[in-house]
């Protein structure tokens, strides 16, 4: 009697032999007794330390040395690799690992970390690391003034113990050509004053003189409306209304209505979270830390009342590494805020994702949230709020996929409100003068009041307060002093790096969120970039574009393969005195259509901008290339 498989007891049946044969003596059985997972286990032991090389006692006591009473754990891996390079000068391979020891990571894990961000500098174990650092803003804005020149001028006079670097955009775009001397930002700057700087490098950075202190704004109605706020004047929806009613944008790039993420995290369960994004690297771009520079206060009340409207029990402020200076100030005010009982200041940790405090949002509104400060390390991409995010995590700054948004799943899975300075900047004046009348500010129909920042071929460059919809002819004009001596306007860029170019001709669109669309364009940041033209020379939108896109290509966080390769494929594509317009206009819709982030989506921009409204410098004639792109900007 066979059983359903077919097989008898001892005779194995096949449809190929008519005659069953005897079963294999040998067969194993299904599981063999030494094989199974219910066997007796032998005794494992736990590794003490990550996999990898051995750890020597003197990189393990310079890593303890350097991070001091710095916590062991991992979303604090980059505020101890600038400890590190700010007490050794470098990362050596022995460091790394102690590091790695000490934090409980691979030494893979904080190897990619330090390699990703610009200011973490990498020495071979033997290197000295260089008595100072000198880097060279070589974008746009300062290209515009002679960065190259000074650049090549500094390699050739500071010594071979100086390491001298061509770098991207670092907030000083006003006063371009812009240097970092250690962490000593300088202006304007010449070979004889960056040379002059050299024994200062390694000095700490002072506080700017101009800014409100704490007495000062406190004095002139300062944090009055947060103190509204605790005694029950004002309540979360009103102040949610009042910034509805002045259709507050995110003011860092992207335009998205303020409220909506108010909104939308109030409505998420507890622990939620804020950042306050001071990352500000869009070329052009230096408003964010003019504000630090000399309001800082306003900016950081309008944090705490967004804490306390949505009930969020810490906040991180991120602040670009450029902005040393910015940070001593803002490490002095959050300490004078400390002592008068409107936060609980932590220096750079406040706890990692398991160290929430718990209670209803009654409860963490009526408790000082707890800050953090924390220093960037040199990665324009940390701007993008999701690689930010990552970044506070002690990880390379990569975009995350979307959804979820960070107001659902942002830092360490939480629920995260994330803006920028700008944008808090204003709650204050907003909520207190009424949304309708701030909205009432602007021009040809647009709603409030814009921060500017105004650089190139302009007689006082400057970070300059307008309305909204202004045009860049007017902008020029009324705030910038006109074009500076010589010059007639050829061409504006509208928002930096990543908004396009616009012709002269185009000169009297208003400036706004959506006014420039059809063009091709639009105001991100609102760094306006003025290229010109006198007797002998023209600030081509050709080069102008070159220099916009290398700073993308050498910026990819790497992450996804359009944006990485798209950039270099790009360049290659413009270095040609002819370009293909239809070739390029593939690279666009690629790089627009399958990168994660707006930068990969962004870059073709200035590109496309030059073969729509500049096709007599690449060999094609007509207002609107054949081949152009004409899809609608990406940012």
């Amino acid at each position: 009697m066979h059983n359903e498989a077919g097989i008898d007891a001892g005779l194995v049946t096949s449809q190929d032999s008519p005659m069953p044969s005897p079963a294999p003596t040998n067969t194993p059985r299904a599981v063999e007794p030494e094989q199974s997972a219910a066997r007796a286990q032998p005794v494992r032991f736990m590794r003490v330390t990550p996999r990898g090389g051995l750890v020597s006692p003197e990189a393990r006591q310079a890593v303890k040395a350097a991070s001091g009473d710095l916590a062991s754990r991992p979303d604090l891996l980059i505020e101890h690799l600038h400890r590190l390079v700010d007490a050794e000068g470098g990362l050596r391979p022995s460091r790394l690992a102690a590091l790695a020891e000490t934090l409980r990571l691979s030494t893979s894990e904080v190897y990619e970390v330090a390699s990703f961000y610009d200011h973490l500098r990498l020495l071979r174990e033997d290197e000295p690391a260089p008595r100072a650092t000198v880097r060279v803003c070589t974008n746009l804005s300062c290209a515009l003034a002679g960065a190259d020149a000074l650049l090549h001028a500094l390699q050739h006079r500071c010594g071979v113990d100086v390491a001298v670097e061509g770098a991207s955009c670092m907030g000083l775009c006003t006063q371009a050509p812009g240097v970092l001397v250690g962490r000593h930002a300088l202006g304007n700057a010449t070979p004889e004053a960056v040379i002059a700087a050299l024994p200062e490098a390694s000095t700490p950075a002072r506080p700017p003189a101009a800014a409100v202190c704490y007495a000062e704004y406190r004095a002139g109605g300062g944090y009055r409306l947060l103190e509204e706020c605790h005694a029950a004047v004002r309540a979360p929806e009103e102040i949610m209304a009042q910034l509805e009613a002045a259709d507050l944008r995110g003011l860092g790039g992207a335009g998205f209505p303020s409220v909506r993420k108010w909104r939308t995290l109030a409505q998420q369960p507890s622990p939620r979270l804020i950042v306050l994004n001071a990352d500000e690297g869009e070329v052009g771009t230096c408003k964010d830390g003019h504000i630090l520079r000399t309001d800082p206060h306003r900016v950081l009340e309008g944090m705490l009342v967004a804490a306390w409207a949505v009930a969020a029990g810490r906040i991180w402020i991120y602040l670009r590494d450029e902005y040393a200076a910015e940070n001593t100030l803002l490490h002095r005010e959050l300490q004078a805020l400390h002592e008068a009982g409107l936060v609980r200041y932590g220096g750079v940790d406040v706890g990692g994702p398991e160290d929430d405090e718990p209670g209803a949002d009654a409860e963490v509104r009526a408790r000082p949230p707890r800050v953090a400060l924390r220093r960037g390390a040199g990665a324009y991409i940390c701007g993008e709020e999701s690689a930010l995010i990552e970044s506070l995590e002690g990880k390379r700054g990569m975009p995350r996929l979307k959804p979820p948004i960070v107001a659902i799943s942002g830092l360490f899975g939480k629920p995260t409100l994330e803006h920028n300075v700008e944008t808090l900047w204003w709650v204050r004046d907003i909520v207190q003068g009424g949304g309708q009348a701030w909205a009432a500010l602007g021009r040809r129909g647009r709603k409030g009041v814009r921060r500017f920042t105004v650089s190139g071929r302009v007689t006082r460059p400057g970070v300059y307060l307008a309305p909204a919809g202004i045009t860049a002819r007017e902008l020029i004009e009324e705030h910038a002093g006109g074009m500076a001596p010589g010059w007639s306007l050829y061409g504006v860029l509208p928002g930096g790096a990543s908004g396009g170019i616009l012709n002269a001709n185009q000169a009297d669109l208003p400036l706004d969120f959506g006014t420039l669309d059809a063009e091709g364009c639009f105001i991100g940041s609102m760094a306006v970039v003025v290229l010109g033209q006198r007797e002998g020379h023209v600030d081509m939108a050709r080069e102008a574009a070159t220099n916009l896109m290398q700073f993308f290509a050498h910026e990819s966080c790497g992450q996804c393969t359009p944006c990485r390769e798209g950039t270099h494929q790009m360049l290659a594509a413009m270095a040609s005195p002819a370009w293909d317009a239809t070739h390029i206009a593939g690279l666009t819709r690629i790089m627009r259509d399958a990168s994660i982030c707006g930068l990969g989506q962004a870059a073709p921009n200035p590109t496309d901008s030059v073969l729509r409204h500049f096709p007599q410098e690449v060999g094609l004639q007509g207002t609107l290339a054949g081949g152009a792109d004409k899809s609608e900007p990406r940012g």
